[in-house]
């Protein structure tokens, strides 16, 4: 601490960060057993590499091999593809239910294995551990919740629709989990099977994904990962039995693949590359632009496909906001990813760590202002430090071509009109932000950028219910929400199948000799509590005899559950939310199924057949409304976050 420590806030300013890291011994153990012999993910069992090849994969954070993969070859591509056109007949007569209930329990497994899963994440691709609990994996539990409810209500709500069958998916290495869960989610709830290719640096949390499936019972065959390098995404996207190609990655390579499946018929989405804009207007809230801007461009250390690398600031507030911007971020932290207190990790490999480094080179050699901060790099791993060009030019390099790292840009406008020309001033459409406290100009602009998504004062602001994509460059279809749905059915002319609608038993006949050996309170204000006059009446089966006593409600007792209604906050929760309260209505159904069938046999005199036949036609009313929830929806997605968004 300096000598002038009397002053609070000097004091406070010379403070050092105690490290907070998060313990890492569970994850290096299943990391440490799971590599002891590198296998695909084929058929539900573990499958070695026809050519028995391996690679490695390293912990970004130091350089040091954390485990081998198998390489995939043709041939094991072929054994996935066979295996998921083997299982998808039984996996599409499940059912919209079945197909739900297995989603569900996927979105509960990666929730009990959550934080397994955050640092398996961290340890692979380098990005800070509070971005991987905190975003990424309840985003993935999240996305699995949502789509299970989509299968619950697929035929009532895309009657016109059938699935692709089997689909072939590669993932980029900036978000492998999420990204995983943006391909496989809609695919199973539409019906299909598929094929995950993970990006050759970050494939662990694929595989531990592949652990989970076999725990949650997922039908063999219905999910298969192949581990490789491109050579093996070649091999899935030329494979004639794929009916479907989803990748996600660099647009070369997704210019690569829409020609090579060009005339073969099948379906195909793109989400590739973006430069995206950060337009601030002289009106808007600027400590908060700032605050957003670090998350746009810092987030991830820049590798994010929609990152804000392209900040276009009003001339008469530029000053002002880059002075914000360089003071913001030099207080950046930059260092080990597991601890909880960083806020830059490490680049994903050295290979890409070179091209950035290049590419800001190249842009100091032509003459750029050049700011970084002055961070105290780790000797071992690959790391790069928060790097912001305050005045680039419009036809330079850096301003036009995707950089992928934590690099900013800025450049300045005068008027709307202008801001709106050079945000469209590039080959990229995938994302925007736009920051003003003049909602009617935001939203003016907004609707005239060019991009696949825009946010409204706020960024990066995704969800299941939101559909996402490119323009342009960026690529075509969408991923989450019923856009992102669509993807994974084709057009069928098949009428509406409404015989998994919930259904009542009728004419069921009477059973004796039950006894019941409790009676319900009335339910009030989320408590039990006794009616008002104390009073019961007696529960009869149809041969008369009393089975029970229920309580005898009175006009007291009516009127206090009213207020206890209209006191409710359920009106105000949103859609996810109600989702998960009917959906854990339902899973807590289940393990009293024995006793609902007997109150029910006793009470009613339906036969044990009868009475399990309408237990079960209630648990799947509970899932059905579930899963129309967070759906009832129009333009405007209700999403759990609060922000707009125009996609």
């Amino acid at each position: 601490m300096s000598s002038d420590s009397s002053n609070p806030a000097t004091a406070l300013e010379s403070l050092d960060w105690g490290p907070a890291p998060e313990d890492a011994k569970a994850a290096q153990a299943w990391i440490e057993s799971s590599g002891k012999n590198p296998c695909h993910f084929i058929g539900g069992e573990w499958i070695p590499s026809e050519s028995a090849e391996t690679f490695e994969t390293r912990n970004p954070a130091n350089g040091k091999v954390l485990r081998s993969l198998a390489r995939g070859t043709a041939t094991d591509v072929d054994k996935a593809v066979s295996s998921a056109r083997s299982a998808l007949e039984g996996w599409q007569q499940l059912g919209p239910s079945g197909r739900a209930r297995h989603l569900y329990s996927l979105a509960r497994g990666i929730q009990k294995e959550s934080r397994l899963f955050a640092v398996i994440e961290t340890l692979d691709n380098g990005k800070p551990i509070r971005e991987t609990r905190d975003i990424d994996i309840p985003l993935v539990a999240r996305h699995f919740y949502h789509h299970a409810g989509w299968a619950r209500v697929l035929n009532a709500s895309h009657p016109e629709g059938k699935p692709w069958g089997v689909c072939g998916q590669i993932i980029p290495w900036n978000f492998p989990l999420l990204m995983l869960a943006w391909k496989i989610a809609p695919a199973l709830a539409c019906g299909n099977t598929v094929v995950l290719k993970p990006a050759e640096w970050t494939s662990l949390s694929a595989l531990f994904f592949a652990e989970l499936c076999e725990k949650s019972g997922i039908p063999a065959g219905v999910v298969n990962i192949v581990t490789g390098a491109g050579e093996t995404g070649s091999a899935l996207v030329q494979h004639d039995d794929v009916d479907k190609i989803a990748f996600t990655g660099s647009t070369e390579v997704g210019r690569l693949i829409r020609e090579s499946t060009a005339g073969s018929g099948k379906g195909l989405t793109l989400e590739l590359g973006g430069k995206s804009p950060y337009v601030v207007f002289e009106d808007a809230d600027l400590d908060s632009a700032v605050e957003g801007l670090v998350d746009a461009i810092w987030f991830n250390q820049g590798q994010v496909c929609c990152a804000g690398s392209r900040l276009l600031v009003q001339e008469s507030i530029a000053t002002e906001f880059h002075a914000k911007i360089e003071h913001r971020m030099k207080r950046l932290r930059v260092g080990n990813p597991l601890d909880k207190a960083i806020d830059i990790g490490a680049m994903v490999d050295g290979e890409h760590l070179s091209r950035v480094k290049a590419m800001c080179q190249t842009a100091i050699d032509e003459g750029l202002t050049c700011i970084q901060t002055d961070s105290d790099l780790p000797a071992d791993g690959y790391w790069f430090p928060p790097t912001f060009f305050p005045e680039a030019p419009l036809s330079s390099e850096i301003a036009t071509e995707e950089i992928f790292g934590p690099v900013l840009v800025s450049t300045t406008f005068r008027t709307p009109a202008e801001a709106v020309k050079i945000a469209n001033h590039t080959r990229y459409g995938l994302a925007a932000s736009v920051w003003s406290q003049d909602l009617d100009t935001a939203l003016d602009i907004a609707r005239k950028i060019k991009a696949g998504t825009v946010w409204v004062n706020g960024t990066n602001m995704f969800d299941a219910s939101s559909g996402f994509g490119g323009m342009k460059e960026s690529g075509f279809g969408r991923e989450g929400g019923r856009e992102g749905l669509r993807a994974y059915l084709r057009p069928s002319s098949s009428k509406t199948d409404t015989s998994t609608r919930p259904t009542r038993s009728q004419d069921l006949k009477a059973v004796e000799d039950l006894s019941l050996d409790r009676t319900a309170k009335l339910t009030i204000g989320g408590k039990q509590v006794r009616p008002d006059g104390g009073s019961s009446y007696a529960v009869q089966a149809p041969d008369g005899k009393t089975v029970g006593l229920a309580s005898l409600a009175n006009r007291k007792d009516v009127r206090n559950a009213v207020e206890a209604c209209n006191k409710s906050s359920w009106s105000n929760m949103n859609g996810h939310g109600r989702a998960q309260v009917l959906w854990f209505i339902a899973e807590n159904m289940e393990p009293g199924r024995d006793e609902f069938v007997r109150v029910l046999s006793e009470m009613t005199g339906k036969s044990e057949q009868e009475a399990t036949s309408e237990f079960e036609s209630a648990v799947e009313t509970w899932t059905w409304w579930a899963s129309w929830a967070d759906k009832h929806d129009g333009l405007v997605h209700d999403t759990p976050w609060r922000g707009l968004v125009l996609a």
